[in-house]
């Protein structure tokens, strides 16, 4: 039967069970918060040894007299709850040595300061302070230091003059601005071998630097030197740290800016752009010799080997020239008439051939004429003259045969048959 249905007798949720004379309340409504209270605080009090005694309105006094209190219950802590406290303090304790190391970081232990271990990247545990402690150390970040300046934004810098300036080996002073970037290789060495590491990296990368300037000049610097004060100076400052075991890895070193002086700097941007000037001209005369010589070196080869053809067909015409002759000397030996008209009839083909001809018939008693032999000879000895002046003496010798009534013949093979016709007879 559900509580609120008739002949229920009212037994609601908070009600005690019984009537209106039984032992749960009469009045229906929520528990009382002053109760549950009370309750609680009589577990708990328990727990530490309270005996659960009366209120002090109730039994007609505070206390009885008796070995018991019965007043206001305050005895001393039971050993069960001492027991509680101390197992929740110590686990409590315990509890405190987790510790989680980031990745890209390592846990550096200590044992009363001295350092035991590095952990890696996870979760760990160590004997909680006092006894031990973890010191998280990044190692992947890549850290910057900068000497003679100071970043006061990620785009404005302020010069620091004190560490800036330096003497170059030409005893000039020149105006150095450098950053380096670090990482952290040993956290051990890193936490404990320098009371700050980061100011020691500073030191040692001025000095390095001064002593990389103090031995150069200052066009040098100023320059094309850059990059090589930038190298030697990693480089020094590697030798120190591997000395000093700092636990520091130097990853690079970048000049960001090198100027001389502030009030000499009108004068040295005049001699910059004299040099500039000089490096201009210097590269136009290299640009103009690197044209010429090698046109000259190849006009040079050309002639050499025209010259070596040149050598090469005369001996080579002298030797046959020499051959030919052993042959006509065998022949000339043999049958020297026959040899001998043959060679004159071959040379006189060979003069006449290359000349102008003029024939003149005697036998048909024509009258004397002029011939213009001054023109027949220059026009006979032109350079390429050969076929000019076969037409010439072959026309001038018609107009002459056609006005005087001789005959002129202006054919080479004409003329050689008539030689050798003559010659033979």
């Amino acid at each position: 039967m559900a509580w609120n249905e008739p002949g229920g007798n009212n037994r609601d949720p908070w009600s005690g069970g019984g009537g209106a004379g039984g032992g749960g309340r009469g009045n229906q409504g929520p528990p009382d918060l002053d109760e549950v209270i009370r309750k609680v605080r009589e577990s708990i009090g328990g727990l530490f040894g309270a005996r659960g005694g009366k209120r002090s309105g109730q039994g007609g006094g505070a206390f009885n007299g008796g070995g018991d209190s019965q007043g206001s219950g305050s005895g001393g802590p039971s050993r069960k709850g001492v027991m509680v406290i101390v197992g929740l303090v110590f686990l409590g304790w315990l509890a405190s040595g987790i510790y989680i190391v980031d990745e890209g970081t390592r846990g550096v232990v200590t044992r009363f300061g001295e350092f035991q271990r590095i952990s890696m990247p996870g979760p760990h545990w160590h004997i909680p302070f006092p006894v031990e402690s973890a010191d998280r150390v990044d190692v992947s970040t890549r850290r910057t230091i900068s000497v003679g300046y100071q970043a006061i934004s990620p785009q404005q810098t302020r010069p620091i003059l004190n560490e800036a300036l330096m003497l170059t080996q030409d005893e000039n002073i020149v105006n150095v601005q450098l950053a380096v970037q670090y990482q952290v290789s040993d956290p051990a060495a890193f936490l404990f071998n320098f009371v700050d590491p980061e100011q020691t990296l500073k030191e040692l990368t001025e000095s390095a630097l001064r002593e990389t300037v103090g031995k150069r000049m200052m066009d040098f610097i100023l320059t094309e030197g850059r990059a090589e004060v930038a190298q030697n100076t990693q480089s020094l400052i590697n030798e120190g740290l591997a000395l000093y075991q700092a636990g520091i890895d130097v990853i690079q070193v970048v000049i960001q800016d090198v100027q001389p002086p502030e009030q000499v700097q009108g004068a040295f941007e005049d001699a910059i752009r004299a040099r500039e000037d000089r490096e201009r001209l210097i590269n136009q005369a290299q640009a103009y010799r690197n044209e010429i010589i090698p046109r000259a070196e190849g006009e040079a080869a050309r002639i050499r080997e025209e010259a070596m053809a040149y050598q090469a067909r005369i001996v080579q015409a002298a030797e046959g020239e020499a051959s030919r002759f052993s042959q006509q000397l065998a022949e000339y030996l043999k049958s020297p008439a026959v040899t001998r008209d043959r060679l004159y009839l071959d040379t006189m083909e060979r003069v006449l051939g290359r000349s102008g001809k003029v024939l003149i018939d005697v036998d048909a008693n024509a009258p004397l004429m002029y011939l213009p032999l001054d023109r027949m000879i220059r026009q006979s000895v032109a350079p390429d003259s050969d076929d000019a002046t076969q037409r010439m003496s072959t026309g001038e010798a018609s107009g002459f045969s056609s006005s005087a009534g001789g005959s002129v013949q202006g054919s080479d093979t004409t003329v050689s048959s008539r030689l050798r016709t003559r010659e033979t007879r």
